[in-house]
């Protein structure tokens, strides 16, 4: 697998969340984390961002311990920083003030010159009649492509 390639999504943020502004950020990670994030061994299931002193962390972002690690392999679920600018912060702070909103993790990839980047997103989470609408049109979606299929 090309260390390129890795594209980790999280499947649930565009379902439980309606995601109005996207960043990217950088992530600070020691030498093992990066390398088991090439070999493609992270999960951004349950994870969330939080803003503390000005800087933004992501919390419980899984990352396997890389095999052959020694005893300086890190820790698998540990506070990791975001990196942003400070009009980035100040937006994401001023928006995750307000009820109802989260910063959510959304995937996470490697740029062109090898650096693990972190979308994320300010979302508002849907109720389940929006959960289901959500449902609806992704059903909708399938069926189309389907009868385009056939012909």
């Amino acid at each position: 697998m090309n260390s390129k390639d890795i594209n980790i999504k999280n499947r649930r943020a565009n379902f439980d969340y309606a995601i109005s502004d996207i960043f990217t950020a950088g992530i600070v990670l020691t030498g093992t984390e990066i390398k088991s994030i090439r070999q493609g061994k992270a999960s951004l299931v349950d994870t969330f961002c939080y803003i503390n002193n000005g800087e933004v962390w992501i919390k419980n972002m899984y990352i396997a311990e890389y095999f052959y690690g020694t005893y300086n392999n890190h820790a698998e679920r540990r506070d990791r920083k975001l990196l942003l600018n400070k009009k980035e912060i100040a937006k994401l702070e001023k928006n995750g003030k307000d009820a109802g909103f989260t910063i959510v993790p959304m995937r996470l990839f490697i740029n062109d010159r090898g650096l693990a980047k972190l979308v994320i997103g300010i979302g508002r989470g849907k109720k389940e009649y929006d959960k289901r609408q959500s449902i609806k049109e992704r059903e909708d979606k399938r069926n189309m492509a389907r009868m385009f299929e056939k012909r």
